[in-house]
């Protein structure tokens, strides 16, 4: 299972920052691809390396079941260079980017497949029913790059400023779906607009309410507004046991079908969505 629902990522290359963001987020996405120069990438390999080794010490800023490795893409020289260092430290669950379907068999570890391009949204469905492939992640800014394009969000003056374009839009619900085809949780995208919390939030609300596991981000004051939104409300939570509640009454739990609840219909799906809603909850 993914940690979530916060993922921060963490350049690797910045050891300093690693107990702050493992102390506040859910789940580190340790980044050895874009937030790392390329000059700085040797130096990266070795922090993460020294990381893994505190690992067994008291007081490690990093536990293995809550840490995700980004590697660079395969085909890249830096791409086997980091799984060797990856297998030279108990993390186990790498974050491939620019997954398509030449992505090879990486045995050992799991993997979370990064759709950020073309490619990789087209093969989503096929990268989700790989064994290795525990979670699916999409990207909006190298989605658009690998078509040629300039700017995933519409920009002012456009119809929606802000707002994802039509392509990313589809690329996010393309990877969605593969990955709950194939029974693997799903990863959205960050938020690049440090200061636009609001955006954040509705993203998020949104990412949840549709089927999301988890949201990454970039910042670590993006962590507490993605729980946030992730966490269901009183009010929610009360309607989701009223609901059980009412279909254990009826019997539907052994099947009886639907009934009403407060004018409203309940069958086999609403009822699927409150238990999801307790589950976010922890009940």
């Amino acid at each position: 299972m993914i940690p979530g629902p916060a993922l921060l990522f963490c350049p690797a290359d910045r050891p300093d920052r690693f107990a702050k963001a493992a102390s506040r987020a859910d789940g580190v996405i340790l980044d050895l691809e874009d937030a790392v120069a390329p000059g700085a990438r040797p130096a990266a390999r070795e922090a993460l390396i020294a990381a893994g080794r505190a690992v067994a010490d008291d007081g490690a800023a990093l536990v293995p079941e809550r840490t995700i490795v980004r590697v660079n893409p395969p085909g890249t020289p830096d791409h086997e260079r980091d799984l060797a260092a990856v297998r030279a430290t108990p993390f186990r669950t790498v974050m491939v980017a620019k997954a398509d379907a030449r992505l090879p068999v990486l045995g050992g570890l799991d993997v979370v497949a990064l759709c950020e391009t073309a490619a990789g949204v087209v093969d989503a469905a096929g990268l989700a029913r790989r064994e290795d492939v525990v979670a699916l992640m999409w990207g909006a800014e190298d989605l658009v790059a690998s078509l040629g394009g300039t700017s995933s969000r519409f920009g002012p003056g456009e119809r929606a400023p802000g707002a994802y374009r039509d392509v990313a839009r589809q690329a996010r619900a393309t990877v969605l779906l593969a990955a709950g085809a194939a029974g693997k949780q799903a990863i959205d995208a960050v938020h690049l607009d440090l200061d636009d919390l609001d955006g954040l939030r509705a993203e998020a609300v949104d990412a949840v309410a549709s089927g999301f596991a988890a949201t990454a981000c970039i910042h670590p004051r993006h962590v507490a507004v993605i729980r946030d939104a992730y966490a269901p409300s009183a009010e929610e939570v009360a309607r989701a046991e009223g609901i059980l509640a009412a279909a254990a009454d009826h019997g539907a739990g052994g099947g009886a079908g639907v009934f009403a609840l407060d004018g409203v219909m309940v069958d086999e799906p609403v009822l699927r969505h409150a238990r999801a809603v307790l589950a976010r909850a922890g009940a």
